[in-house]
């Protein structure tokens, strides 16, 4: 192989690695926001993760739940509408399983397991977990979610997760 095939094949994958993190942060960043999601929200941020045209939907059980909403004012009014009056008192989500395909020079698909824990306003707590499928595209320079699937594993209502039991730690020793 010639050294210009060699730095053009570098060049590929430093690319492709690339972009693979630029999606990582968008998907961070928007469950970052979503844990937080409250009168202070940047909802200017958080619709700039989505493409003009996007879609977000719930699948299975989610379907009922929140439906599909396209393009980005209305994903954005649909994660307002937790806001206020807030929903969550608690609210946090976990990924794993990671899977991300960059499918093209502005186009991937990724994909996470999700665990989501949190308490409501009402004081109920549950336990979730979903599957997500989201494409990305590049639009205008930046990252953008494109479509957002989500789609429930299982749910389960639990006690409340921040009561106040002491924290176990070990006893001091003489």
């Amino acid at each position: 192989m010639s050294l210009n095939g060699a730095l053009e094949g570098i060049s590929a994958r430093l690319t492709r690695l690339e972009a693979a993190e630029a999606v990582r942060r968008v998907a961070t960043r928007y469950f970052r926001l979503c844990d937080t999601l409250g009168p202070q929200t940047p909802f200017d941020e958080l619709g700039a993760l989505f493409t003009r045209d996007a879609v977000w939907e719930g699948r299975g059980r989610y379907r009922k739940a929140f439906g599909q909403h396209e393009g980005r004012e209305a994903i954005v009014a649909m994660l307002a509408s937790y806001a206020e009056p807030q929903h969550f008192a608690l609210n946090a989500h976990y990924l794993s399983s990671e899977d991300i395909d960059v499918t093209g020079a502005a186009t991937a698909r990724a994909g996470w397991m999700m665990l989501q824990v949190s308490t409501y306003r009402d004081g109920r707590s549950d336990l979730r977990s979903a599957a997500l499928r989201l494409d990305f595209a590049v639009e205008d320079g930046a990252w953008r979610i494109a479509r957002f699937v989500t789609e429930n594993i299982f749910s389960r209502d639990v006690a409340p997760w921040n009561d106040e039991a002491p924290i176990s730690v070990p006893e001091p020793t003489e």
